[in-house]
């Protein structure tokens, strides 16, 4: 495993909100990540669906996995998620970031959440690359 494949499980054991949500990663190589959770009960809101930062926050984990799998210190500056689907408790969710594009120290990604193989999300977001190395 290359050094960059390393960073996001890294990330991961630091992140005590991602293991709350129970994420896992699932694929990972340099420009893309990919992970996954179970929807639990916690997790629904007043209408018994998982409330819109469920996936967002799984989208928002595989964008920041995979802008780091470079080696260097990646933030997010601008985001956005179009709701496609509902989902129910008990749902296991996946996202993929994949980097679409790059610009100097900029980032422009992808990300799908999907539910099996059923598109449930659409993630986008602008990171930027600081000059700071993962050690």
């Amino acid at each position: 495993m290359t050094e960059g494949n390393k960073i996001p499980e890294k990330m991961l054991s630091l992140d005590s909100f991602s293991q709350w949500l129970g994420i896992e990663v699932l694929e990972c190589e340099i420009g893309r990540c990919k992970v996954g959770m179970t929807v639990r009960k916690e997790m629904l809101n007043s209408m018994n669906k998982a409330h819109g930062g469920i996936t967002y926050s799984l989208a928002d984990t595989a964008f920041g996995f995979s802008a780091n799998t470079h080696g260097k210190f990646a933030v997010s500056i601008e985001t956005s998620i179009n709701h496609i689907e509902a989902l129910e408790e008990g749902d296991y969710i996946t996202a993929e970031s994949v980097i679409e594009e790059t610009r100097n120290k900029l980032g422009f990604h992808i990300i799908e959440v999907k539910n099996g193989e059923k598109l449930v999300a659409l993630f986008k977001g602008v990171v930027y690359r600081t000059s700071k190395d993962w050690e």
